[in-house]
């Protein structure tokens, strides 16, 4: 056993004996796997155990996937990231901003410039997601009910349409102003197709998953494959874990929204190839994706002191936001050991993906549970991993 495996497999049983009824975890570095483990069940009920064949709902690390995507059409000369979103998506000219006067009285009022193709890319756009915090968030968590609404009535929901709702709302800031993590992926996910005339989950199949041999990799299971999703977990107020099913509207096979913010199935081994080729400077096998200088530009830090101040998630410390990825900028900050320039994102239910181009290195770690104590978990997995190259 390597100083690596006798580190990482206790660990990955200690999440699992106090979290998640499973995990997987892949390491590759320089092209080759140094470390792969399944570790407990992929269902409690039926006992079936986490193995290379379970799938996932990765959720928002779909979002490194579709800025990729996006970046690819950018070094085809097909857009420039300080282009003006309303030349491509139209319903976003002249955008509104919701505001407040000195009494506390809610208007709105033009925004101060456009958003940009790049404010999608840095959630600086002034889009958010549902929720309560402000009034974008309720109008946002509006219009999608009703989008979701007309979706269950037959009206199949797409890119487009919801591009289209979050145009009609004004933002929460003046875009590129602030950091708000929000739907900016998703409209992303839009401008793709409307730039490439494909739907985005056929662009992602033709340029990506086929040439990197993801076979498993979609935005909707299939009907043969179900039985190897693993089921979601969420812990009760007992401290049971329950199985979730509340959240597979959006995978079923009839469904017709590719999100582009956190949409994706995949498993240990397709993610895994992505990060390789991302951490090997665009290209894997033989197959280029993209270019190195490109992956330099999307792991660049693009906040300012001015307007990261809601990036400030605590187990992020250390850590600037680039074209849709965390990046590394200060180790000492964050107290890790990982590379500066190291980036990646993680996924709702705990998964996770780190790609350093530095060391040729890459990580995937799967789970499927709510609460995902990825605070916990992803930089104990980071500081072994770092401590064994």
């Amino acid at each position: 056993m390597s100083r690596l495996e006798s580190k990482l497999k206790p660990l990955l049983r200690s999440f699992v004996d106090n979290g998640p009824p499973g995990c997987a975890l892949s390491v590759s570095r320089n092209g080759e796997i140094i470390f792969e483990d399944y570790v407990g069940l992929a269902d409690i009920d039926s006992k079936k155990e986490i193995d290379p064949d379970t799938i996932y709902r990765i959720f928002s690390m779909t979002k490194v996937v579709t800025c990729t995507a996006a970046l690819m059409l950018f070094e085809r000369g097909l857009f420039l990231l300080n282009d003006p979103l309303e030349e491509y998506l139209p319903e976003f000219k002249d955008p509104l901003v919701y505001r407040t006067n000195g009494q506390g009285e809610l208007y709105t009022s033009p925004a101060t410039r456009s958003i940009t193709v790049k404010d999608l890319f840095t959630m600086t756009s002034g889009l958010t997601y549902p929720g309560e915090a402000n009034e974008t968030e309720r109008q946002v968590a509006k219009v999608m009910q009703e989008l979701y609404q007309k979706d269950r009535l037959g009206e199949r929901l797409s890119n487009r349409a919801v591009a289209k709702s979050l145009a009609s709302i004004p933002f929460a800031f003046d875009p590129g102003t602030k950091w708000h993590y929000g739907l900016s992926h998703d409209v992303l996910g839009a401008f793709i197709e409307v730039i490439t005339g494909k739907s985005f989950g056929q662009f992602l199949q033709d340029e990506i998953f086929e040439p990197l041999h993801m076979k498993d990799t979609f935005f909707r299971i299939p009907k043969e494959k179900r039985d190897r999703l693993s089921s979601n977990y969420t812990w009760d107020e007992n401290g049971m874990l329950r199985k979730n099913t509340e959240m597979d509207t959006h995978i079923q096979p009839d469904a017709k929204f590719e999100s582009g913010g956190g949409g994706l199935l995949s498993t240990l081994s397709d993610y895994s190839r992505f990060a390789q080729m991302l951490a090997n400077g665009g290209e894997l096998d033989g197959e280029r994706i993209i270019g190195r200088k490109t992956i330099d530009l999307m792991s660049s830090n693009h906040l300012t002191p001015e307007n990261s101040h809601n990036y400030n998630w605590g187990y992020l410390s250390g850590y600037g936001y680039g074209l849709g990825v965390r990046t590394l900028v200060d180790p000492a900050i964050g107290g890790i050991n990982s590379s500066i320039g190291e980036f990646g994102w993680s996924g709702l239910l705990g998964t996770w993906v780190l790609i350093d181009p530095k060391e040729n290195l890459s990580a995937v770690y799967m789970q499927q549970m709510l609460p995902n104590l990825e605070a916990y978990h992803q930089p104990r997995l980071r500081a072994v991993i770092y401590g064994e190259i």
